[in-house]
């Protein structure tokens, strides 16, 4: 297994899917390197492909909100993406894309080795969690696998486009912030 540095510098190389052809930048992730919470995403929009930092537009200014709201800041959390590189027009990431980044962020769990993986959105849970997950269904609800709590809710872009929701992803922070209390007990 490689160090986070030579994953680094191998994911900055990486030309294995299209979307290595329309990036600004790569997006591989950032935060606390011994973080005990790590934050999933779907891939990097805009923002994040001009300055190569994940979650940095207006969802990652929310999400940051979110995680100040449990008690953290964004420093003591780690915060990746299933794809690295910005899929077009911000569409889903397809299959083939997913997969071939998939390496990447199971490395980056594999070394940063939190005990809680939060997945934001549908695209994130359905490559983490089960291929079967809906969002909107199976959101909030703990997966138990090997040493990692694995949580699915509301990506903060989703939050945006439907205040609605905020109320459940409030609640399913307060179980975020509630698993990461009884770690520290």
């Amino acid at each position: 297994m490689m160090n986070l540095k030579e994953l680094h510098a191998s994911c900055m190389q990486c030309h294995k899917c299209e979307l290595s052809n329309g990036r600004t930048n790569v997006v591989f992730g950032e935060g606390n390197l011994k973080a005990r919470v790590m934050f999933i995403g779907e891939g990097p929009g805009h923002d994040e492909d001009m300055q190569g930092r994940p979650f940095v537009g207006k969802a990652g200014q929310l999400l940051t909100k979110m995680i100040e709201a449990i008690d953290l800041k964004r420093e003591d959390v780690y915060i990746a993406n299933i794809v690295k590189c910005r899929p077009p027009n911000n569409r889903v990431p397809l299959p083939e894309e997913a997969e071939a980044c998939l390496p990447y962020l199971r490395n980056q769990v594999a070394i940063i080795r939190p005990s809680i993986l939060v997945c934001l959105g549908s695209t994130a849970a359905r490559y983490v969690i089960d291929r079967e997950m809906r969002i909107t269904r199976d959101r909030g609800k703990w997966i138990d696998r090997g040493k990692f709590s694995i949580i699915g809710t509301y990506h903060p872009a989703a939050l945006l486009r439907d205040p609605d929701k905020k109320r459940e992803a409030w609640e399913d922070f307060k179980k975020i912030r509630d698993k990461y209390m009884s770690l520290n007990v």
